[in-house]
């Protein structure tokens, strides 16, 4: 059978190995999303100080960002099952920990172990689609998973405060239990793929250990100051600067090493030489900074200028969140009809470009309809660009044994720009509000203070008269974010500029992975001839199109005495010995097709 995905048709067995990974994107992103309305509550409940309930949330972010990279290289070694049961049940752990705490020692424990475990099925999530998927056919099925991902992300801010204020903030904790529990149950019984080979000892050898520490050391010595940057220290504090520098420097020696020493390497720099592999971890970057500083401030913008509440508010952010989830199927769903990941996303980075563009008119008497279609619009951009930018990363890597460390590359570029994009937002909406501020005759003295923080400012209106200061601080509000969304818009646009010189790719090629379903699973998948085709111990297909090309022309040369494949220590008897691909002439395709059917 063909291996470039065309005769690609999923069966009940496949179904059933995605449903753990749909589980867990909805578990995950469910509490990413859910736990930050409620760390008021918690605050207070817990006794705990401001910068602690600040911590709750950063916690999970950045041990959720280091760890994915390494995670992703144990993946590689123990299996994609092994190391994916391993995050759900640190995940599991976690919200066990955090949702018996009485104090913030433990709570800020649990999220850390949450994190790491969210952070590893976030990257693994991706893998699995490539390990089960053929190219071709993944811009689908990464845009079910990326919806499944929207509808956590929408739904749990409102989720978390209906059961923070009517319930109890244990309960944002509790409900996820039963996703982790029951995706532990069916990954061992349908995400059965194949073995990595290796005994315990050789796989521990093989493992970039110094790597891996240096990896987590550097990048959590960056990401921490820039959590912290303008919330808990002035940005040219030396708390801020000593560990930013020493993250940068972190990361140079990260790279060298990673260069020179490991034979395994958890990174591969030369990855990085493709434009298209640049671009999308570039592209990746500046869109999570969109999409995360838009969460943060729009929220903000409603409940200061509208006087909305947190779960209205919630609710007005579904014009920019609802269109994500319906728009990165359908960017999949083209992807995968038309083999051509390019309009994709140049349209999803133009519609980005304007609807923010147009955010920047967002105004204290903005009515409801102008700011919907406004919203609306970002929302459609940012949609498309969830499926196309993970399917621009993937066609750029060069073979699929580097699939892994591309995709962690990217996750973690997302987790990057998700850290950058609020930071670099808050520190634009702070210096904006001053001036703004300062240029008021009756807040000028205030405009320090006030400037710091711009939750506190949503606090602090609610309980002031409706006099000439309360409209002053509510449009100075206004006009700062209209720099924020500025920003926003000028970034985007140069990512859409950068975009025009994506190279197009052909998503037509052979689906090999060392570790694939097994083939007693395989066969119950619903594929012709084995589902996913007939492997090798490697995980390869037995008979990939490049040897039935071989074999015709073996046997215009030979005739019927072909002669043996040679074969050496690296070269198996069942590995392809040509990197011939369907883009070969037709005419040798069309020979391989007429003596199958003869």
């Amino acid at each position: 059978m063909s291996t470039d995905g065309h005769d690609f048709k999923p069966g009940r067995h496949f179904w059933l190995a995605l449903a753990p990974v749909a589980l867990l994107a909805m578990m995950v992103s469910l509490d990413g999303t859910s736990v930050s309305v409620a760390l008021p509550i918690m605050a207070e409940s817990l006794h705990g100080t401001a910068a602690e309930a600040f911590w709750t949330g950063t916690s999970f972010l950045l041990s959720s960002a280091v760890f994915q990279l390494p995670i992703g290289s144990l993946s590689e070694t123990f299996g994609r099952m092994y190391t994916l049961a391993a995050c759900t049940l640190l995940f599991l752990i976690g919200i066990i920990i955090s949702s018996v705490s009485h104090n913030f020692t433990p709570m800020l424990l649990g999220r850390t172990i949450q994190g790491m475990g969210g952070g590893g099925i976030i990257l693994l999530n991706d893998i699995v689609i490539t390990d089960l998927v053929p190219m071709r056919h993944r811009g689908t099925y990464f845009g079910i998973i990326g919806g499944v991902w929207a509808l956590g992300s929408v739904s749990g801010p409102v989720i978390g405060g209906a059961l923070a204020y009517e319930a109890s903030w244990r309960w944002l904790f509790w409900i996820n239990i039963p996703f982790a529990a029951i995706a532990l149950v069916m990954i061992p019984i349908y995400l059965r793929l194949k073995r990595t080979p290796g005994s315990v000892l050789e796989k521990l050898r093989s493992i970039d250990w110094i790597g891996s520490v240096l990896f987590i050391g550097a990048t959590s010595s960056f990401l921490i100051p820039i959590t912290w940057g303008g919330v808990q220290f002035p940005w040219e504090s030396w708390h801020t600067l000593v560990p930013l520098l020493m993250g940068v420097a972190g990361m140079a020696a990260f790279c060298v090493y990673e260069k020179l020493v490991p034979s395994t390497p958890i990174i591969h720099l030369d990855l990085l030489r493709d434009y298209n592999m640049a671009y999308s971890l570039f592209a990746a970057i500046i869109n999570a900074a969109i999409v995360y500083g838009a969460l943060y401030f729009l929220p903000l913008y409603f409940e200061a200028t509208k006087d909305y509440n947190p779960t209205v508010s919630g609710v007005a952010l579904f014009p920019a969140t609802f269109t994500v989830a319906p728009m990165s199927i359908i960017a999949g769903i083209v992807i995968s009809k038309t083999g051509d990941f390019r309009v994709v996303t140049w349209v999803g980075w133009i519609l980005s470009t304007v609807g923010l563009g147009v955010m920047t008119l967002l105004d204290v008497d903005t009515s409801v309809v102008k700011w919907f279609f406004m919203t609306f619009t970002t929302g459609l951009g940012l949609g498309l660009l969830y499926t196309s930018l993970a399917i621009i990363n993937q066609a750029a890597t060069p073979s699929d044994d580097a699939m892994a460390i591309a995709i962690g590359l990217f996750i973690f570029a997302r987790c990057l720009g998700q850290c950058l994009g609020v930071a670099m937002s808050g520190s634009v909406f702070q210096n904006q509000m001053k001036a703004k501020l300062l240029k008021t005759e009756t807040l000028a003295d205030k405009a320090t203070e006030y400037s710091r923080d711009a939750t506190s400012i949503v606090a602090l209106l609610g309980g002031m008269p409706d006099d000439e200061r309360k409209r002053e601080l509510i449009q100075a509000y206004a006009d700062a974010l209209k720099i924020v969304w500025a920003v926003f818009a000028a970034l985007s646009g140069a990512a859409m500029l950068a975009g025009f010189f994506i190279k197009k790719v052909s998503l037509d090629r052979a689906h090999q992975t060392r570790q694939g379903l097994d083939a007693s699973d395989a066969e119950d998948s619903g594929n012709e001839e084995g589902g996913f085709g007939d492997r090798d111990a490697d995980g390869r297909s037995e008979v990939t199109t490049a040897e039935k090309v071989e074999k015709v022309d073996a046997e215009e040369k030979h005739g019927d005495d072909i002669p043996p494949t040679p074969t050496t220590p690296t070269t198996p008897i069942t590995a392809a010995t040509t990197t011939t691909t369907l883009a070969e002439p037709n005419h040798r395709i069309d020979t391989v097709e007429a003596k199958e059917h003869s």
